[in-house]
């Protein structure tokens, strides 16, 4: 596919799925700049979107934080926790009806998941809104029909550049019971 400078683009990021994807196929979390840098590529960035899930806590907000400071528009949902505990946390309807409304204003829609339940409105964004569709994700964790049915496939696992060692900020609990924390009390 032909790339060049004119070309308005839109990347939306599931980043739950990403997230999921390096965590579980490499030990590892994602380079959300490198990324946006890759998908951009020297044309016109109309809208970069991060789309997320906050959790109860809200450990992850320094993360969100980030993106933000990357150049994403950060959009969040909280976390849903049911009755019998199961938690559920996606944003596929979000992020469809942003890339529909976005169709009219961009060239190219670059979409950062391999969630198959996005086939849809890929197919309508080629179809009816003439947008080309690019898709970056990691192909090991891919719909294979997403990867056919996109204009272009980057996989994100075939270069070390989308990915980064994870840091773990251990709290005084962890090192305890990891015996890497000690200390004496001492008695009156």
């Amino acid at each position: 596919m032909i790339k060049h400078k004119e070309q308005r683009v839109g990347v939306l990021v599931d980043v739950s799925n990403m997230y999921h994807s390096a965590k579980n196929l490499y030990g590892k979390k994602v380079n959300f700049r490198e990324i946006l840098t890759q998908a951009v590529a020297d044309r016109k960035l109309i809208r970069a979107t991060a789309y997320v899930i906050k959790t109860e806590n809200n450990d992850e907000m320094s993360f969100f934080e980030a993106l933000s400071q990357q150049g994403f528009e950060v959009k969040m949902k909280d976390l849903q926790i049911f009755a019998g505990g199961a938690k559920k946390g996606d944003w596929d309807v979000g992020i469809t009806i942003d890339a529909i409304k976005l169709g009219d204003k961009l060239d190219v829609i670059i979409l950062v998941s391999g969630d198959g339940d996005y086939l849809p409105v890929v197919s309508y964004l080629q179809n009816n809104k003439g947008c080309l569709v690019e898709i970056m994700a990691f192909r090991k964790t891919a719909s294979s029909r997403l990867v056919e049915e996109s204009d272009d496939f980057t996989d994100l696992g075939a270069s070390k550049k989308f990915l980064i060692k994870p840091t773990r900020i251990y709290s005084k609990k962890d090192l305890i019971d990891s015996g890497l924390f000690c200390f004496t009390a001492l008695e009156n």
